[in-house]
């Protein structure tokens, strides 16, 4: 019998100042068995990170492999967004920046890797375009040790730098933005 998904059940305050968006989130995240916490909790701050009206994870990766990590839809259902978690391949990327007029990516691991492994790759449809964002990997590895399976959050985002206060706990760390070579 497979596993089912752990679903994560969020509360977040979010006050963007970069961004101007003040928000109080009620959200809920599926972990796939085969997800690592890295990977779950790069997704949920790239949620915050990218939050604005039509913003919504899919199944990308696992039962649907076409589809990004999280999506920004206008009303008519048109992609506006495609963000992707993780270390993709130039393929996926290619097909991705086709796809929509506005491409990220969240690494959840160094993004050393990712780059050079995409300098060495075919060339990707707008690759000057796409918008790398290295997450601080402290504040990601301590994130990642307060995870739990429901969760109140206070973030605030001011200059890219994220504050992230879960309970007692205070967290920092930078986004760093990153392009292809």
């Amino acid at each position: 019998m497979a596993l089912g998904a752990t679903i994560y059940t969020l509360a977040v305050t979010l006050n963007d100042a970069d961004r101007g968006v003040y928000e109080s989130l009620s959200f809920r995240a599926a972990r796939h068995p085969s997800e690592s916490e890295e990977f779950l909790a790069t997704r949920i701050l790239a949620y915050c990170l990218e939050y604005t009206e039509g913003l919504a994870f899919s199944k990308g990766g696992l039962s649907e492999p076409d589809m990004p990590a999280l999506a920004i839809r206008d009303l008519t259902g048109a992609l506006q967004a495609w963000i992707e978690v993780g270390l993709p391949e130039a393929a996926r990327l290619h097909k991705a920046a086709k796809a929509a007029p506005r491409l990220v990516i969240y690494p959840h691991k160094d993004v050393r890797l990712l780059l050079s492994r995409l300098a060495a790759e075919p060339p990707i449809h707008r690759a000057t375009a796409i918008e790398i964002y290295e997450i601080d990997p402290e504040l990601l590895a301590a994130f990642v040790r307060l995870l739990d399976r429901r969760m109140n959050l206070d973030i605030a985002i001011s200059d890219r730098q994220i504050y992230l206060t879960i309970g007692e706990q205070s967290l920092n760390g930078a986004v760093l933005r990153h392009a292809l070579a």
